[in-house]
């Protein structure tokens, strides 16, 4: 299986402070990975890379092989849908799926576009302005996925959607990437909505790359360990403690593992992926921030 997308020790920077750094993960072909990761954690700059609409401080990133930055062959190929969804709010869904036509004239699908948003009862001659958020949104997808893209990047498209809207967009999804093999980085908070429809995991913590890959993968190198309090002495089996709580006697670890844990001492058990997520994204605040606004940490 090829890999659509490859990062190699990424970076992005903005003044002295670093938006990405030594970010390195690869996206096989057809697969839907969820991209994940706090406010501010770098997610918008890794898709803008991705897209080539930045150019890396360090490292690579290579889509299908290219360098997609200034590189209309690899554009030919990409679809985004950026996360305020930008649509020239005064041309109606009809003009903007004939503008897409001049546009993208290699392989350009305008019939993919019409159908997908006469199923979804979107007036072709209504100004996209004027429409809900969730349909600006679907008339974004449709647009995307009348390109035929090899490789879609999506930047948080569903995060104004009500639970109607959003159901209808990732379905609407879904049956693009069922019918075409496209590849998806899909950016999103709502982690129900990602475990429903992605089969990999890329999540960004502090301008990292924390886990990548398969989610069931990643899944099972996971367990939540109870048994008696622990010391903290390292324990057989396990290469990293993600999470833990204590009480006088007892101890709940959520761990990552590199080999077999001794279940005579603990009683391990599987994670959920939300879990696990939340784990991952639960870390302090920054030191000096409770000092900054005066108030005891």
């Amino acid at each position: 299986m090829g890999m659509v997308l490859e990062a190699d020790g990424l970076g992005k920077r903005y003044g002295s402070r670093w938006a990405l750094q030594d970010c390195s993960f690869t996206l096989p072909e057809g697969r839907v990975a969820a991209l994940v990761g706090p406010n501010g954690a770098g997610k918008s700059t890794l898709l803008q890379l991705a897209v080539g609409l930045l150019r890396p401080d360090a490292g690579s990133v290579r889509i299908f092989g290219q360098d997609p930055y200034d590189n209309v062959d690899v554009l030919a190929d990409l679809g985004f849908v950026a996360q305020d969804t930008p649509l020239y709010r005064d041309f109606t869904a009809a003009e903007l799926v004939r503008m897409g036509g001049k546009l993208n004239r290699s392989q350009w699908d305008g019939s993919v576009a019409r159908v997908r948003l006469a199923q979804l009862g979107i007036p072709p001659d209504k100004k996209v302005g004027t429409l809900s958020g969730g349909q600006r949104a679907q008339v974004a997808l449709a647009l995307a996925l009348a390109k035929r893209p090899r490789l879609l990047l999506l930047d948080e498209p569903v995060a104004s959607l009500d639970p109607l809207a959003r159901h209808e967009f990732l379905q609407a999804l879904m049956g693009s990437v069922a019918e075409t093999g496209t590849t998806v980085l899909l950016s999103s908070h709502l982690l129900a909505d990602l475990e429903r429809v992605c089969d990999q995991l890329v999540l960004v913590r502090s301008a990292q790359v924390q886990l990548a890959g398969a989610i069931d993968d990643i899944l099972d190198e996971h367990r939540r360990l109870i048994g008696p309090r622990h010391d903290g002495r390292p324990i057989p089996g396990v290469a990293t403690v993600i999470r833990e709580s204590h009480t006088d006697r007892q101890s709940t670890l959520l761990v990552r593992t590199n080999g077999p844990v001794d279940e005579g001492l603990f009683t391990s058990s599987e994670v959920g992926l939300e879990d696990l997520i939340l784990a991952y994204l639960d870390e302090p605040a920054p030191v000096g921030s409770h000092s900054a606004w005066g108030v005891p940490a």
